[in-house]
């Protein structure tokens, strides 16, 4: 009975009108028969003398009329409010009236009462309250099924704190899901209870075991401050188990201060991947940049957006933002003015290797730090046009550095690459000759007391989220239901968030006097199919029977393994334990700029393969890998 009562509420919709109006005739009809009862102390005979079935007639016939000319009967039952209420009772006042009149002409007529005036009173109550209120029981009983049976889902909160006390009176109030128990590592909590709410030892080794037992079929993270590592075990055991899992925004991001349902959120694969978040001299990085001119290169890309977005929050007196995007530099400069009315923003659509366009931009701003973020760096897309990646990433850095040096810009921060790191492609080779050039320049400047503008270099790996990075290409392809793609089973890469990518870009630009080219502990690197197959379980499916994982093939150029130093490089430590400078060989000024002259030569000439084997010439550990410049090795 009750299965099919469940079936019944959820294949209904909404009750027929019609349905509903011999609800209601039916239930004045029972209403104006209670007021006879109980006019006449339940006395049969009285109620048969006194013709109770002309007046029950009568008032249900006037309930008819009240109805339609009320609409009393257009509400849909399962959604009955106040204003529903009221219309009720202006229908049953109508039928009272209706009732009335008749009942007085009949007497001026005939000189008969059809119904007395006492159970006119009676019925009217007792028709409102039956009306209205068997309209909240059904309201009651479709909420019932509808949240406490049909959709009801059992919930682990991780955190036994106030913040998991919160969060468990935030869902137990939505109906739609009920609180079995609490889940914590600190041992003097477990087997204690909160609200009659059983708090489980969450670091038991057979945790997958235990979150079968109680037939969980969701946990919350509600924990602050919680380690990557532990995060990580947690999620994996809940993978196991199928349990899904959400986390709850930290307190200062909750809307006005309160934790509503919808705040609650599915961990994300970047909530699991890198490392625990490094602390860096945010003060001491604010102070640098207060008051300054500051201009970002590739400002509308992924890391240059962030470096605006931080930047924007240090107060600088002006912003000069470049780019060839146009559309994502509109987007920008909207979000900027929205976010930091007061900071003057100037947007330029140019490109970096427009010498004279860039140097009518830095003659009318006299920017005091250049953060250089424009670079092509798709692997396999340099790889095919290798006259790209020179003019851009080689002769742009030259072109704007140099600029720089002539106007007294007084820091240039460059953003690099790990894949500038014993480079397997045209973009890693390109990359670590910007480097190169731009180190040689500010030692050449260093020894000849022309010291007026500071180089510094930042190397690290792939970002979460960045433009073209797997992770936005693994979740496309999961929600057409894949093939996930994946280029080779043992290929693993470091990951870092934008933010914490731009963190390291303006400590490095405050803590860097010239030269240096620092480096950041990446953590541990990650294995991209173990990637894939986390991203499939974490949107509730299954690697191999859900979301197939193919294997396509190293691309050209493409690595293996990612690094961040080459073999001859050591490192030298910072006053931050995470951030290091790397010791790196060292050019003359001189020779680089010759070789830089001769690139810009063999663009113009269009000879691919002279390029590349110049690179490989300035660059002797650049090794072509699954690449058509392979031959040049063997050479």
């Amino acid at each position: 009975m009750i299965r099919w009562f469940t079936r019944l509420v959820r294949n209904l919709r909404i009750i027929p009108r019609w349905v509903i109006i011999m609800i209601d005739l039916s239930l004045i009809a029972l209403s104006c028969l209670i007021g006879y009862l109980l006019r006449f102390n339940f006395v049969v005979t009285d109620l048969i003398h006194y013709n109770f079935e002309k007046g029950v007639l009568l008032y249900t016939a006037c309930g008819l009329l009240a109805i339609v000319l009320t609409d009393s009967y257009k509400g849909i039952i399962r959604y009955t409010g106040i204003q529903d209420g009221v219309r009720i009772f202006v229908m049953v006042v109508l039928n009272l009236v209706l009732v009335f009149i008749t009942s007085l002409v009949s007497v001026r007529s005939e000189s008969v009462h059809v119904i007395p005036y006492s159970v006119i009173f009676i019925t009217f109550l007792s028709s409102f309250l039956l009306l209205f209120n068997y309209r909240l029981l059904v309201k009651y009983v479709f909420s019932y099924y509808k949240y406490a049976v049909l959709k009801k889902s059992r919930i682990l909160i991780y955190g036994a704190g106030q913040t998991g006390i919160i969060t468990r009176h935030v869902v137990s109030a939505s109906h739609r899901m009920r609180v079995i128990g609490f889940l914590e590592d600190d041992n003097f909590k477990v087997g204690k209870v909160i609200d009659g709410v059983k708090i489980y030892g969450a670091r038991q080794p057979d945790l997958v075991e235990l979150l079968k037992e109680l037939a969980a079929d969701e946990v919350i993270i509600t924990a602050k401050d919680f380690p990557l590592d532990r995060k990580n075990e947690l999620v994996d055991a809940c993978l196991n188990a199928s349990v899904k899992i959400r986390t709850v925004p930290p307190v200062e991001k909750w809307v006005r201060g309160e934790l509503s349902i919808n705040q609650i959120k599915d961990v994300n694969i970047e909530d699991l991947l890198g490392r625990e978040t490094i602390q860096l001299n945010n003060e001491a990085v604010r102070q640098d940049l207060l008051g300054k001119r500051i201009c970002v290169t590739g400002a509308s890309g992924s890391i240059g957006s962030e470096l605006v977005r931080q930047l924007i929050q240090c107060a600088p007196e002006r912003l000069i933002l470049i780019d060839q995007a146009e559309s994502p530099l509109y987007e920008l400069e909207r979000e900027m003015a929205r976010l930091a009315p007061k900071v003057r923003i100037f947007s330029y659509l140019a490109d970096i290797t427009n010498q004279d366009r860039v140097r009518s931009i830095f003659q009318e701003h006299r920017p005091e730090i250049v953060y250089h973020a424009a670079a092509y760096k798709h692997v396999p897309v340099m790889e095919s046009n290798p006259s790209e990646a020179v003019t851009c990433n080689i002769l742009g850095t030259k072109s704007l550095a140099d600029i720089a040096i002539d106007l007294h810009v007084q820091k240039f921060v460059m953003i690099s690459t790990d894949k500038a790191v014993n480079p397997t492609n045209v973009m890693g080779c390109s990359k670590r000759i910007a480097e190169i050039y731009v180190q040689a320049l500010n030692n050449h400047l260093l020894h000849t007391n022309q010291h007026k503008t500071s180089f510094v270099t930042t190397r690290f790996g792939n970002v979460l989220g960045s433009n073209g990075s797997v992770i936005p290409l693994f979740k496309r392809q999961i929600e057409m239901g894949g093939p996930v793609t994946v280029t080779h089973p043992e290929i693993t890469r470091f990951f870092m968030t934008i933010p914490e990518a731009c963190q390291l870009v303006l400590e490095a630009g405050t803590m860097g006097k010239g030269g240096e080219i620092f480096i950041f502990d990446m953590g541990k690197s990650v294995k991209i199919l173990d990637l894939a197959r986390r991203m499939i379980q974490l949107s509730g499916m299954e690697p191999g029977r859900d979301v197939e994982i193919v294997f396509t093939g190293l691309r050209e150029g493409e690595k293996l393994y990612e690094e961040l130093l080459n073999q001859s490089e050591n490192t030298l430590p910072t006053h931050h334990e995470k951030i290091m400078i790397a010791k790196v060989r060292s050019y003359e000024y001189e020779e680089v700029n010759r070789y830089v002259d001769l690139f810009h030569e063999l663009v113009n000439d269009r000879n691919e393969l002279k390029m590349v084997a110049l690179m490989k010439e300035l660059v002797p550990e650049y090794r072509s890998n699954y690449s058509r410049y392979e031959v040049l090795d063997s050479k």
